[in-house]
């Protein structure tokens, strides 16, 4: 209704002046398609924190609930890797899609089916509180979860386009922040409100019922998505004749191109981290015997550090450029691992390493994100995007399936097998990060500094962020100290 008003008082105005029926028709529908970009992109902060509810109260507790239902480590590690292979090779599918059906058609079909995937999954829970088919749910646990990535992955490709289509490239990545730091802010209250119904479910000894009754939760606010999806504006979109290439062209291409060599970067950085990523849960869960509560604040800790960097890292991206974002957030990643060998005190745990990954993982994601709007044309997103996932899943996939075969068969004495992997993945991920020249910005951007600490003096947008940010710290300490 508001779109509508705005138009019509437009219309007046331009009746008023000497301007041709012809062109006052483009004007009002330059408005129009202004008006429903930005009321789009409201929408998209409210669906992004509706999917962050399905996410605290389904994806965070996959691993967890994999445990609950006496999976082994090697079952832990399929449970991680198999989605990833087969949600990027679902996306090169749902690139092809946009060839037939509209964009609108392709996202509200699948993001439906995907929330209604969570349904076969509670009920393995209900399965294993009963006493049926015990021995075989960790593994139909495992194909039920990697259908639900591949079903929800079809969508990503259309969904990527559209966003790229809606927002701005100036206020890119101050936009991505302040929804990736709102949908975040919504997730960690779902992933501590999960943790506390958990731990209550689990003194009564029904803790499986407990996570059937999140993942219903989950469903309900996927479903919510779909609903504010379809109130989406999605501009008029065709595919030119010679847009598509295949994966194996792309692949050929890769090294003699920067989009390539920046994809293969991200890849192998995660390769390296995925080797040891889904036994930080286990780690704290069955070596530590953290409670729900415990485990999900050592995960919170790395969200609210995110929530707390996200604005000054997208002020940082549009000014410096999202190549030395990523360098910034590539050169914590490598140390994060090693940070869990000094102590097994939640404290510690909670405070040093999880910080240090909610700063290095928050630039890394942000930076990995805007650097493939900016690197690839708008008839490309969708296709582009799929190519990208499907070879940073790949290295995923390897990764978690070597860490899985470690952790289950490898055999030393001399300390936890968990911790030798966190040594191995640290390495890994350090041998990587040599490897980022080969990564140039594509923006025009002012030169990065030489040194990380001239970006404070410089830049004054984020020196205020950051005083904000400690005040409003120094402040909260004040009002408990007596």
């Amino acid at each position: 209704m508001q779109i509508k008003k705005q138009v019509s008082i437009t219309r007046e105005a331009l009746k008023n002046k000497n301007i041709s029926e012809k062109k006052q028709k483009i004007i009002l529908g330059e408005v129009k398609d202004k008006l429903e970009r930005e009321r789009t992109m409201k929408l998209s902060i409210k669906e992004g924190m509706a999917a962050s509810v399905m996410s605290g109260a389904g994806d965070a507790y996959i691993s967890p609930f994999a445990i609950a239902l006496n999976a082994n480590n090697a079952q832990i590690g399929l449970l991680s890797s198999i989605p990833q292979i087969l949600s990027p090779l679902s996306q090169i599918f749902g690139s092809k899609l946009m060839e037939k059906y509209s964009r609108r058609r392709i996202i509200i079909n699948f993001v439906s089916l995907q929330a209604l995937m969570w349904l076969p999954i509670l009920t393995l829970g209900l399965f294993f509180w009963g006493n049926l088919f015990r021995e075989y749910l960790p593994i139909l646990l495992i194909v039920i979860y990697s259908l639900y990535a591949g079903i929800g992955a079809l969508a990503s490709p259309a969904w990527f386009s559209l966003m790229g289509d809606i927002i701005p490239e100036r206020i890119r990545g101050k936009y991505f922040s302040k929804r990736s730091r709102l949908t975040g802010a919504t997730a960690l209250i779902t992933t501590l409100s999960a943790a506390f119904f958990l731990d209550f479910f689990k003194t009564k000894g029904i803790v499986l019922v407990g996570f059937s009754i999140i993942f219903l939760v989950a469903c309900i606010f996927r479903i919510i998505s779909v609903f504010i999806f379809k109130k989406h504006y999605y501009p008029q979109f065709n595919l030119e004749k010679n847009y598509y290439f295949s994966i194996w062209q792309f692949l050929k291409k890769a090294p003699s191109n920067n989009f390539g060599r920046f994809t293969f970067y991200v890849s192998l950085m995660h390769f390296a981290s995925a080797i040891a990523g889904p036994f930080f849960a286990v780690y704290m869960l069955r070596e530590l015997g953290f409670s729900y509560i415990m485990f999900m604040l050592t995960i919170i800790a790395t969200s609210i550090t995110t929530l707390i960097v996200l604005p000054v890292l997208g002020k940082f991206s549009d000014r410096y450029g999202n190549r030395e974002l990523l360098r910034s957030g590539s050169f914590l990643i490598p140390i994060i691992p090693f940070l869990w060998l000094f102590s097994k005190s939640p404290v510690y745990l909670i405070i040093v390493p999880s910080i240090i990954s909610g700063l290095g993982w928050a630039a890394f994601n942000l930076a990995s994100s805007n650097f493939i709007y900016d690197s690839v044309s708008v008839q490309r997103r969708g296709i582009c995007i799929a190519y990208f996932n499907a070879i940073v899943g790949a290295g995923i996939f390897l990764g978690a399936i070597t860490g899985g075969l470690l952790a289950q068969y490898l055999e030393i004495g001399f300390m936890s097998k968990i911790l030798f992997l966190f040594i191995i993945s640290g390495i890994l991920r350090f041998l990587a990060y040599l490897t980022i020249p080969v990564v140039k910005e594509i923006r025009q951007i002012k030169k990065p500094a030489s040194r990380y600490l001239v970006y404070l003096k410089e830049m004054k947008v984020v020196r205020e962020d950051l005083y904000s940010i400690f005040n409003s710290v120094s402040h909260l300490f004040k009002q408990k100290s007596p």
